[in-house]
């Protein structure tokens, strides 16, 4: 660089054409917000007061369980409010941060309100054909008994549907909202103190994952607690509470519908916008990430936002809702075989568990503190070793509430010690966590060998690079998988011996016990879920400081927060898929449960030497392969499309590498946008309809060929086979990608050769090849498999 460019380079940054205008002429604010800042502050505190009457009246008179997860959930959220005041009464910093923060907010809070327009279309007209395949299907004998006529019952299922869809897309929107917040905050903060930041940016994402948890255990109670009041369930002639969470499973696949799509388009917008940003920047200009020079900067940012953020937190949403649901029409069934006089207990225990996550991960959040020292030249503490402390805390924490809760709410005179049984499952869930979190930093933290042997083999070429990231994903998978093996077969064993028998007195708690394993591992979810949040964040902190041009320092702090963030995305990815997996095992129980009961006839195995059902098999593998396929060339041509952008803009304005002219950002936004849109439609609408097409298809063949049940057989065969190469595929599009950021970040720091180097170069061809395996088709497979399972749920009667 010249001593021209040099000069231009220094300039302050308000010297300089203001480079970050809105991306919108006005500030764009949901339609409830609006709503409710016109209404009088007295009649809205009425209306507040008359819903919690109405909740706390149905809690009372459904369950005393139900009320305490109500009180639970309600202090999470005036925690949450505490959070969010604390975060944004820290100061913005200098004008040019709050010039950027603005326009990362406008790109993001405009996409979102975009997709999720788009999205709740699709919902209205999925909600629809449900509503007319429930109208004319079969019942359970037990719906039949109790008087739940068809359209009652279709009804209740559309409604639980937009319901679970409805939660999902608020709590992506809380997940956005905040982050688009804190992110200037968390830079304004790296100027005086790196732990100043860290704090920041764990309560922002504290805040996030309350509400996120808060919202999928209070939206599951008001339901239940609805439809028990309203159908008079355990009154005489009525349904029994043995069966009432069956008529929750639409939630779960609302929730799920809209977390598949959530984590889609934001995929493809961030990685799109990401992969575009560093081909022609550090590739091509050699200028560095985040350089307010690259055209492309502020839609990758703001995909930070809706990628991570927004689609993280539906995603959570989903995993949690479906798990709890599924427990649930486990632990019913269970105690129906038992013959257990009150049910409640083990039908509701998902609920409470989930209540104490919220507690413990709150003790968890407010355990990280500031220091009193805020200068920057102080040795800066490890911000993983923080985050791990406040980890350590919660796990501690949830062994002892896991234990109470089990003596509380498992305990049965017909089996005295089989609440202890319980204890050590969801002890096996814990631990499983903990292993799960673990491998998954091994593999992808700079500090351990994995990554480090990654960057060594980028000082060797491009080609290198890719076979060593490739075959460090593939490794990946092996202890992963030993763990979940170990965690499902030792659960299901514990839940045998429990002393629960049925009436012939064969054991029946083996399923239960993997269910109370898995409610176990989820059980710090919100912690987890902050730590996710935590990392995107911190991706925006560091952007911004590198647009405003902060000194050095700030930048090496908010690097090492960006860096962390990595591994904690890397952690929290394969701690969703372990807890899918188990979830996934759960809901296919549940699948066959509930076969059973509409079908009438047991349903327990499935055989796949029949030839159609290894047939299913093969289709449920075919389709993790082809639902990756598409969500990966969705982000390719995306991302060609901002390369062409980019690349134009340096030719057509020569004066932007001098800061002599401004780029045009709102374009690439406009680009990623609109393509991300169009791109997620083709993989979303295959993982929607693969399962229905097949069951009737095959029922239809069954039907003629005199094989009752063989659509239901073959859509279980799809989805054991999908659910077992989901696991491994994201795992290994998970580990790969997030090894490839943190060996390209390892270099950065000075090793081999340091940024600039051919190193360097071949680590960002890495990393840029793991974008979209880490970023979009890895964590959009984590919602597949659990979609497929709460989908055939749904539609089960329709194989019959």
């Amino acid at each position: 660089m010249d001593e021209d460019v040099e000069q231009a380079s220094l300039m302050s940054f308000n010297d300089r054409p203001r480079a970050f205008p809105n991306m919108r002429s006005k500030t764009y604010s949901p339609l409830i917000f609006r709503i409710l800042r016109k209404l009088n502050v007295r009649v809205v505190s009425i209306i507040l007061l008359l819903c919690f009457g109405a909740i706390f009246y149905m809690g009372a008179s459904t369950s005393p369980i139900i009320l305490f997860v109500f009180i639970v959930c309600i202090f999470s959220f005036l925690l949450s409010i505490y959070l969010t005041k604390w975060v944004l009464a820290k100061d913005e910093g200098p004008p040019e941060m709050v010039q950027i923060s603005d326009a990362i907010r406008d790109g993001a809070e405009g996409f979102f309100r975009t997709q999720y327009s788009t999205i709740s279309k699709m919902a209205i007209l999925l909600a629809f054909v449900i509503l007319c395949i429930y109208l004319f299907r079969n019942l359970t004998p037990q719906q039949e008994a109790a008087g739940l006529g068809r359209a009652m019952s279709a009804y209740i299922t559309v409604a639980a549907f937009l319901l679970g869809a409805l939660c999902s897309g608020i709590a992506g929107y809380v997940g956005m909202w905040v982050s688009v917040r804190a992110n200037v905050r968390v830079s304004s903060a790296a100027r005086r103190s790196a732990r100043e930041a860290l704090q920041i940016a764990v309560r922002a994402g504290g805040f996030s994952a309350l509400v996120v948890v808060g919202m999928a255990v209070i939206g599951i109670a008001i339901l239940y607690s609805t439809f028990y009041v309203w159908l008079g369930v355990d009154s005489p002639g009525a349904m029994s509470v043995n069966d009432l969470p069956l008529l929750l499973v639409g939630y779960g696949f609302g929730a799920s519908f809209v977390a598949l799509f959530a984590q889609l388009g934001g995929g493809i917008y961030t990685k799109g916008a990401d992969v575009g940003a560093d081909l022609v920047g550090k590739v091509e200009q050699g200028i560095p990430e985040d350089d307010p020079r690259n055209p492309a900067v502020i839609a990758d940012l703001v995909g930070d936002n809706v990628g991570d953020c927004a689609a993280r937190g539906a995603d959570l949403f989903e995993s949690i809702a479906a798990e709890i649901i599924s427990a649930m029409i486990l632990g019913g069934t269970m105690a129906k075989k038992c013959k257990i006089e009150d049910p409640s207990g083990f039908i509701l225990f998902p609920l409470v568990v989930h209540s104490f996550d919220l507690i413990i991960s709150s003790i968890g959040i407010l355990s990280i503190k500031g220091t009193r020292d805020a200068s920057v030249k102080s040795p800066v503490e490890d911000p993983m070793a923080v985050l791990q402390k406040g980890y350590s805390l919660t796990i501690i924490l949830a062994i002892l509430t896991f234990g109470a809760s089990t003596r509380w709410l498992l305990y049965t005179e017909q089996a005295p010690s089989a609440w202890f049984s319980f204890a050590l499952c969801g002890l096996v869930g814990i631990i499983t966590a903990y292993a799960f979190v673990w491998i998954s930093k091994y593999y992808t933290d700079y500090k351990h060998e994995p990554v480090r042997t990654l960057a060594l083999a980028s000082s060797t070429g491009h080609g290198t690079n890719i076979i060593a990231g490739v075959s460090l994903g593939l490794e990946s998978t092996a202890l992963p998988v030993l763990v979940i093996s170990v965690a499902i077969i030792s659960a299901y064993w514990l839940g045998n011996t429990s002393g629960l028998v049925d009436e012939t007195g064969a054991p029946t708690g083996g399923l239960f016990g993997t269910a109370v394993a898995t409610m176990g591992m989820l059980s710090t979810a919100a912690y987890v879920l902050t730590m996710d949040m935590f990392g995107p964040i911190a991706d925006n902190a560091g952007g911004i400081v590198e647009m405003s041009q902060q000194p050095e320092s700030v930048r090496e702090i908010t690097d090492l927060l960006d860096a962390v963030g990595n591994t904690t995305k890397a952690t929290t990815k394969g701690f969703a898929i372990g807890s899918a997996a188990l979830a996934s095992f759960l809901l296919f129980s549940a699948y066959m449960d509930e076969v059973s009961a509409f079908a009438n006839v047991s349903f327990k195995e499935v055989d796949i030497a029949i030839p159609e059902v290894f047939v299913g098999g093969l289709l449920g593998s075919m389709l993790i392969f082809l639902f990756s396929a598409w969500a990966c060339a969705a982000v390719g041509r995306t991302a060609q499309e901002v390369v062409n952008e980019v690349r134009r803009q340096f030719i057509e304005r020569p004066g932007i590498m001098e800061y002599k002219e401004k780029p045009d950002y709102s374009r690439c936004v406009a680009i990623v946008a609109s393509a991300a849109l169009r791109e997620m439609i083709k993989p979303g609408a295959l993982a929607i309809a693969s399962p229905i097409v097949v069951g009737l298809v095959f029922r239809i063949l069954g039907y003629y060929t005199g094989q009752p049940l063989l659509g239901a057989k073959v859509v279980a065969s799809m989805l054991m086979f999908a659910t077992v190469c989901g696991i491994l595929m994201a795992l290994f599009l998970n580990t790969a990608g997030g090894a490839w950021d943190n060996a390209k970040k390892y270099i950065e720091t000075g090793a081999l050769g340091g940024k600039g180097s051919e190193a360097h170069k071949a680590a960002v061809t890495g990393d840029t090849v793991g974008d979209p395996f880490k970023d979009t088709a890895g964590p959009s497979i984590h919602v597949l498999i659990k979609m497929l399972a709460t989908i055939t749920l749904v539609m089960a009667p329709v194989f019959l």
